[in-house]
């Protein structure tokens, strides 16, 4: 583990551990973008990647999941339809969502 300049710890797996909350590499990515996009106040390492995204956890409305939408599809590749039936399972969480770009991510 080594000590980063936000102190987290940073395994050689790229798990991130702060506050008790243990961030993927990946995870950690997507929650800048979702920092960014949205431009939140918060530190990308703070998002619990099991809280919920809508409502509690980080407060997101149907308008901040659009424009997190456009902003995966740019950066990713990977299409977010609003009418998808999965897509409460897909933002139920940082770590749902990471998943979903995962498993269809064009390299």
């Amino acid at each position: 583990m080594t000590l980063q300049r936000d102190n987290t710890l940073r395994d050689a797996t790229g798990v991130v551990e702060s506050e008790g909350s243990a961030l993927l590499s990946d995870e950690i990515e997507l929650a800048q973008l979702i920092v960014t996009t949205l431009n939140l106040d918060i530190n990308p390492v703070d998002i619990d990647p099991a809280a919920p995204l809508y409502g509690e956890g980080l407060g997101l409305d149907s308008i901040d999941i659009l424009e997190i939408s456009l902003a995966i599809s740019k950066k990713y590749g990977v299409k977010l339809r609003s009418d998808s039936a999965d897509n409460r399972q897909t933002f139920r969480s940082l770590r749902s969502l990471c998943r979903y770009i995962r498993e269809r991510r064009k390299l």
